[in-house]
């Protein structure tokens, strides 16, 4: 299943152009795409993840492993092999602070708690992400007639 993108109103002249940029077929008025809402879910995703983690995060220290499993529940995560490189970079920048604890499960765990530059990209995020979701919102609503 798809969403359609539908360029009418193109002179044929950029229509051609647009459709060899996109990959896509151009047909005489109108020019269709599909892209595959998977696509679209994996954009969002990369889009949002480090600060859905910061988030998590805020919350109270966590591990590893609970991380990706808050996140693949909310289906945010497909790979644990995303999150640690992305960890790792917070740590790095300062934004996650790590403390390692022994297990009685077996080897030592890393534990990641949120640094006040954390919070403060945290805090900044919120703000950026509520003006974007109302204003995508907004454009979307009045495109379907929907007045939410």
């Amino acid at each position: 299943m798809g969403s359609w993108c539908i360029v009418g109103s193109l002179l044929p002249r950029y229509r051609a152009q647009l459709a060899k940029a996109l990959n896509v077929s151009a047909s005489q008025g109108t020019m269709h795409c599909m892209e595959p809402t998977g696509t679209i879910s994996t954009n969002l995703r990369k889009g949002v993840l480090e600060y859905c983690v910061l988030a998590m995060i805020g919350n109270g220290e966590m591990y590893g492993l609970d991380i990706a499993n808050g996140l693949h529940g909310q289906g945010l995560l497909t790979s644990e092999g995303t999150l640690y490189p992305l960890l790792a970079r917070l740590r790095r920048n300062g934004q996650v602070e790590t403390s390692w604890r022994e297990s009685s499960q077996g080897a030592p765990r890393r534990y990641y708690t949120l640094t006040a530059t954390g919070r403060e990209s945290l805090a900044a995020f919120s703000i950026v992400w509520n003006e974007f979701h109302q204003s995508v919102s907004n454009i979307l609503n009045s495109a379907t007639g929907d007045s939410r």
